[in-house]
């Protein structure tokens, strides 16, 4: 957005019931596992780190949907990219794609995919709220050959990212990942990462990341974006600094208004007559 870093915007507080119990702050959860223990407990829920990256990267694969699903979910893309609809551009990088809450898709199926992940992000990202993602913004992006071939490097206005790759049939177009935003190095190290139809990679949304150009074909990826009230109203994610909050409506960009403590009622001096 054109004024993001000078004015956030806010979404309504969440109701506290909906947010999962944990002890201590969301924002600085500890987890006492070493990499090898985390790599156990994440396969027995069925993830994976995204080989062949290193394990300090925190990149994972996992399964979301059924190909018939991703293959469905793009056919009705195709017919909502071919109406007369209004449409707006998925981000600022971005030129083609869906932006999904413009399609009523965020009640019915966004937010109960964002709280199905919550036990594997508390589990993998315990230190950017991953128990307490309360938010997010999800889109689609679409690259061929004569529309966006590639994405230049970038990190994300997310704590956690999740990127399922929906199809269709196309070669190249890996995903490149290097450092993470708050930790650069002198001499960057990037890897690749390929797609996998109906798998998603979870990763930090800090994480310094790109699509090489695509070969052939056309390319379809769900992107969502995950945040934490809790995480981002202390430090915003994309200028390191402290929010300065407007309203707006939906999610917003995942902020959300302090809530105001009840003043107690004051004693009031009587004598009785």
């Amino acid at each position: 957005m054109g004024d993001q870093h000078e004015k956030q915007q806010i979404q309504p507080r969440a109701d506290p019931g909906n947010v999962p119990a944990q002890s201590g702050a969301c924002g600085s959860c500890a987890l006492n596992a070493t990499s090898t223990a985390l790599d156990r407990q994440a396969g027995a829920l069925g993830i994976s780190p995204a080989n062949p990256v290193p394990t300090d990267k925190r990149i994972y694969r996992l399964p979301v949907f059924t190909e018939q699903f991703c293959q469905a979910l793009v056919d009705e893309l195709e017919n909502f990219e071919q109406s007369d609809m209004p449409k707006g551009r998925p981000n600022t990088m971005n030129n083609y794609g869906v932006l999904l809450n413009e399609l009523g898709m965020d009640e019915p199926f966004l937010t109960p995919l964002r709280e199905r992940l919550l036990p594997i992000t508390a589990l993998l990202y315990p230190e950017l709220g991953g128990a307490c993602l309360d938010s997010h913004k999800a889109f689609v992006v679409k690259y061929s050959l004569h529309e966006d071939l590639d994405l230049s490097s970038h990190y994300d206005n997310a704590e956690v990212t999740l990127n399922v790759s929906l199809g269709k049939e196309f070669t190249e177009g890996n995903l490149y990942f290097g450092d993470f935003n708050q930790d650069p190095s002198p001499v960057p190290k990037y890897i690749e990462v390929e797609h996998v139809v109906s798998r998603g990679l979870l990763h930090r949304g800090g994480q310094i990341h790109g699509a090489l150009p695509i070969g052939s074909g056309e390319r379809w990826n769900l992107i969502v974006w995950m945040r934490s009230s809790a995480v981002r109203n202390q430090l915003c994610p994309m200028c390191h600094r402290k929010p300065q909050l407007v309203e707006a409506e939906g999610f917003g960009d995942g902020f959300t208004e302090p809530q105001v403590q009840e003043e107690l009622p004051q004693p009031v001096s009587a004598t009785l007559g």
